[in-house]
């Protein structure tokens, strides 16, 4: 279980790295961005769509004294991930940080295998693509949720079950590649929380499912908003990696154990 700590990473800490986010021209993304470039790493902001939103984050890590850009990307196009990590690379010369934050699923026509082609392919397209600009040393988090995580054990609500399938099939494709990203000297870790207040799945779901998140919320007793959540996905980004690489965020009491998973 995570620490509970609100304090924020030390100014000037990430000096001298750069860190890629995707899915980081708005919520969870977006915070992290700010948290990391606050820490003094430069900062790349990918994202799908939106370029005024994504110009928005950059020109708030800029404010905090670090070189920022924004880099447009569809994560289940290979050449468009190919291109990211070239201007990632023109630009900064090489990443520190990659965290795979862009995931989703429940969006309406994009057919029935979308959220596999994003939360399975996807990620291991975008891992294989970051491998040639990782600096040694660097650190991959992926970032999960709890009903995914724990979807072998634990069942989810119906209207998330094919995203929560999805995600944790991507992140066992992931830990599949942590030996040769080990002897890269690459570290990984999969950062698992519970529904997250104020993001646009909890939106989705709600829209789905009324009453679910506050279902959820009386469960687990409190859910994490984003900028709480975000805290913990950069300090995955810089502490040391836990046990079976998983940082599990807030109370799993109701979650069953699962593979890969640490308490």
């Amino acid at each position: 279980m995570s620490d509970t700590s609100t304090a924020p990473l030390e100014p000037g800490s990430l000096s001298g790295r750069t860190a890629l986010v995707t899915g980081s021209s708005r919520g969870i993304g977006a915070a992290t961005i700010d948290l990391l470039a606050r820490a003094g790493a430069d900062v790349v902001v990918a994202y799908r769509a939106k370029a005024p939103r994504a110009q928005k984050v950059v020109a708030a890590a800029e404010e905090q004294g670090v070189s920022a850009i924004a880099v447009q990307a569809d994560l289940t196009d290979v050449a468009s991930l190919q291109a990211m990590f070239e201007a990632a690379s023109s630009r900064f010369g090489g990443l520190d940080i990659l965290v795979m934050n862009a995931s989703g699923g429940m969006e309406s026509g994009m057919g029935e295998d979308y959220a596999m082609r994003l939360n399975r392919d996807a990620q291991v397209a975008l891992l294989e693509a970051a491998l040639p600009v990782l600096n040694d040393g660097a650190r991959v988090v992926f970032v999960t949720s709890h009903q995914a995580h724990f979807i072998r054990t634990t069942p989810t609500m119906p209207e998330y079950e094919a995203v929560a399938l999805s995600k944790r099939a991507g992140e066992d494709a992931l830990r599949e590649r942590i030996p040769a990203m080990t002897e890269r000297g690459i570290e990984f870790v999969v950062v698992s929380g519970d529904m997250i207040e104020g993001t646009i799945t909890a939106t989705l779901l709600e829209r789905a499912n009324p009453g679910a998140i506050a279902s959820r919320r009386e469960d687990a007793g409190r859910l994490y908003n984003v900028e709480e959540f975000a805290l913990e996905v950069a300090r995955a980004a810089v502490e040391p990696v836990p046990a079976e690489h998983t940082r599990l965020v807030g109370d799993i009491a109701g979650f069953g154990a699962a593979e890969g998973a640490s308490a």
